[in-house]
């Protein structure tokens, strides 16, 4: 089966939280600190497998979560930091928020390897935040979370030239006799089903990547039959190659399969017009009537080639014309890009700017409930809370950051006492 699309759930790892704890040893009555750090969470890293052509495997596997990194520990020791988890792609895949559509990351090229989401930082243990004035913190910062993300994987087949038509021309049979592919081929509409590339050696070291894409119909810009999963395979191709039945063997119009094949690429996007194109106006050996094939590629001559498109009467089957089509497609490709097309990166994964601030909630021996720490100092250094906005803020910070769902699992009732720093306040819900 050939897979050339994919929705998949991709998760980095979760780093360590950082460890709250003491020294304790003998002859030392009171200890500093000494919390270690969490440990770093698992990237999620895209690769390049060479030896992959399809995305088949993401139709059964569609969850990619790495692990998350290891809790600090007693003694100042570090978690240990997650595995990461590689996820192998053929080249040529390209990688969308699935969102939004934006390209995260196209892997081709030189991008053989690219980190879609870091892992979590693991959190600073408690031997980090002791000062003059807090000596025995009893508040460790926990570990950054994880990102995860639903991305659409596509496949676009790296080729220097394509080649375009409807369905029964001859493309797979041409690329059969010119290259070492070995597409199926028979004599019924869309027997190809997925893009097939060969490698066309000519003399003197000199060739090209040669993709028969599969036929196109008119309407496949609207996604008409498999007409959007076909197209986006001609985007990175450099030349493109109108392979049509000169013989009119199904009585089809040479000239208007073009026109129809030209317009559904304009639609799908206008820059496929810009690359240089070639006619191969194939099954040449069907015609008994030469004065209808002459006829047949004047039309085509007359109506293409002040364009700039030559026109190239070809056999597929007996190789007439064959040799001089491919010469000068290759002519072509020494001038056209140098390389295939390269989807830009669009999306950035946003990720938290700083570590999350540690804090602790406690009893006093008096009963007050003493909530300190890095986060509460950092919140109280810039609100007024002697301002209306200032203690609506100071409000919402204690509900968003989870303090009061710490308070009331501590056990925290109406009417209890409340100290932070230099503030003291009564709870009330």
């Amino acid at each position: 089966m050939f897979a050339d699309s994919a929705k998949v759930f991709i998760k980095s790892g979760k780093g360590g939280d950082g460890h709250v704890s003491f020294r304790r040893e003998l002859y030392i009555a009171n200890g500093g600190p000494d919390g270690g750090d969490g440990g770093r969470g698992g990237d999620v890293i895209f690769q390049v497998d060479k030896g992959k052509n399809t995305l088949v495997d993401f139709r059964h596997i569609r969850k990619y979560a790495a692990k998350d990194g290891e809790p600090g520990g007693k003694r100042r020791c570090h978690g240990a930091d997650a595995q990461d988890l590689i996820v192998k792609v053929p080249e040529g895949t390209v990688i969308k928020d699935f969102e939004s559509g934006k390209v995260i990351a196209d892997m081709s090229k030189d991008n053989q390897r690219e980190v879609i989401l870091k892992g979590g930082r693991g959190g600073l243990g408690n031997m980090h935040f002791a000062t003059s004035t807090m000596q025995v913190p009893k508040y460790a910062q926990p570990g950054q979370p994880g990102q995860e993300l639903w991305v659409q994987l596509e496949l676009k087949v790296i080729a220097d030239v394509g080649l375009v038509g409807f369905p029964n021309v001859g493309k797979s049979t041409l690329l059969s006799i010119v290259s070492n592919a070995k597409p199926e081929i028979a004599n019924y509409h869309f027997t190809t089903l997925n893009p097939h590339l060969g490698v066309v050696d000519l003399s003197d070291g000199e060739g090209f990547v040669m993709a028969d894409i599969p036929g196109l119909i008119e309407g496949a810009s609207e996604g008409i039959g498999l007409g959007h999963t076909f197209l986006k395979h001609i985007e990175r191709t450099r030349v493109l190659v109108h392979v049509v039945d000169g013989a009119s063997v199904e009585g089809r119009d040479p000239l208007e399969d073009i026109r129809i094949i030209n317009r559904e690429l304009e639609a799908y996007n206008p820059q496929l017009l810009t690359r240089p194109q070639v006619i191969a106006a194939n099954k040449m050996d069907a015609v008994y009537d030469h004065r209808a094939s002459d006829s047949i590629v004047t039309m085509l001559r007359k109506e293409f080639e002040p364009q700039g498109i030559k026109v190239f009467p070809i056999s597929a089957v007996t190789r007439q014309g064959v040799k001089e089509l491919l010469f000068h497609v290759n002519e072509l490709l020494k001038t056209a890009d140098n390389g295939p097309l390269i989807f830009e990166k669009e999306f950035e994964i946003q990720y938290q700017g700083d570590r999350s601030l540690p804090y602790a909630v406690e009893r006093a021996q008096d009963g007050a409930f003493v909530v300190e720490g890095p986060r509460i100092e950092k919140m109280l250094g810039y609100t007024n809370l002697d301002s209306e906005k200032g203690f609506d803020f100071f409000q919402k910070f204690l509900k968003s950051t989870g303090i009061l769902d710490d308070l009331e699992k501590a056990g925290i009732e109406e009417g209890d006492t409340v100290r932070m720093y230099g503030l003291e306040f009564d709870y009330y819900k």
